[in-house]
């Protein structure tokens, strides 16, 4: 049996083991989430029937999401990243090293992403808009749906607003407040759509998307959401000039698009929303490397990554099945030779084989090989930026 075969039947047993924990917190989810809607709509007495869909599209979204994200979190890769995250960001000497890069993180990855302005404004603008029309859409619409938020009439022109069966504040529906609280939906939608036309325009025109994008992982999470933006939109319309003709037929179709999206969340693009912040972690436990000891290529002697990481690393390749040791090399493991060093020794293989011998020709004294010189004078050229440059630009 060869190593990619034992990696295979290793990773099935693992896969057999990451199963029902996920299965479980999928259903324990569920079971929560049905808790907090009957108990913050009072027993289902502030729970509009109207809006059972939403709710029970919601529900099954949520088991997917936690059942995908389990068994993505428990995979030995991420699992390895995700603890050794926690672990360095709880130790007292690396909370007082870092205290402010996660706050860094959070605003430069997720709430500011100026990781993708970098890139072209067009595109931060579009990612911008999306997330932004997304995650303020969600906070307004699932507490309305679930009963935990909701109005009443006090009495003239006067509204009471509740949340999870508490009063909190009243106001005047003709006064500022009441617009812009009628109208926030209104708002999301126009934000979303915004940012949906910039990113559309970007896959139908970028020649290198056209030939990348698939319809319906690329296009149809884009599409969907413009549906729900547009419908939303519609239900407004109604309800202000059209005198309530359509609301029905929108309103139907508002809700058949927006469950077809929820149950799209765990298996399309967007499930990334959710991976983001785990993913944080990578950056933290980079830079908590990088701090400490480095490892040395034991081809050329040059550090090329932290001494942490490569551990991990082959730590991780052994309980995939996946065996990448040297015998009867001072090397010892594949895994301790820089980028490099790797090609080169490639190339070098290659040669020897087509000149019919075995073997790489050491220095005549002893010394370490001399890392590779490359021709190509560019840096960063990669999709890896600053680690392009280090690893295969020296």
């Amino acid at each position: 049996m060869g190593a990619r075969d034992l990696g295979a039947d290793r990773s099935e047993g693992t896969v057999a083991r990451r199963e029902l924990p996920a299965v479980t917190l999928a259903v324990v989810a569920a079971a929560v989430l049905i808790g907090l809607i009957y108990l913050g709509s009072r027993g289902l007495k502030d729970f509009d029937s109207a809006l059972v869909g939403y709710a029970v599209g919601t529900v099954f979204a949520v088991a997917a999401i936690v059942y995908r994200y389990t068994r993505w979190i428990t995979r030995p890769p991420t699992w390895r990243y995700f603890r050794a995250g926690w672990v360095n960001f709880l130790s007292w000497q690396n909370f007082r090293r870092y205290t402010l890069l996660i706050p860094r993180a959070w605003w430069t990855d997720i709430f500011a992403q100026t990781f993708i302005l970098k890139r072209s404004f067009k595109r931060w603008f579009a990612h911008m808009a999306i997330f932004w029309g997304v995650v303020l859409s969600c906070a307004i619409t699932f507490p309305l749906t679930f009963g935990w938020l909701r109005f009443t009439y006090i009495d003239a022109g006067t509204y009471q607003l509740w949340f999870f069966g508490i009063p909190n504040f009243t106001f005047p529906i003709e006064a500022v407040t009441g617009w812009v609280l009628y109208h926030a939906l209104d708002f999301t939608s126009v934000l979303l759509i915004a940012g949906l036309l910039v990113a559309m325009w970007r896959r139908v025109t970028d020649a290198g998307l056209l030939v990348t994008q698939r319809f319906g992982f690329d296009l149809m999470p884009l599409v969907l959401l413009f549906a729900i933006a547009f419908t939303g939109l519609m239900l407004t319309a109604s309800s202000l000039w059209w005198e309530g003709r359509y609301y029905s037929f929108i309103s139907l179709t508002h809700q058949v698009v927006v469950v077809a999206w929820l149950l799209s969340l765990p298996f399309g693009k967007f499930f990334h929303i959710f991976q983001r912040p785990a993913q944080l972690g990578v950056g933290f436990y980079k830079d908590v490397g990088r701090a400490q000891e480095l490892a040395h290529c034991r081809r050329c002697g040059h550090a090329f990554s932290s001494r942490m990481h490569i551990e991990d690393l082959i730590e991780v390749e052994r309980q995939l099945g996946y065996t990448y040791e040297i015998p009867g090399s001072e090397d010892g493991h594949y895994q301790w030779i820089c980028p490099p060093c790797r090609r080169a020794s490639l190339a070098m293989a290659q040669g020897a084989l087509w000149q019919g011998r075995r073997g790489g020709t050491p220095m005549p004294d002893g010394r370490p090989l001399p890392m590779p010189v490359h021709a190509n004078p560019g840096l960063g050229q990669g999709p890896l930026g600053a680690e392009d440059a280090d690893n295969f630009y020296p």
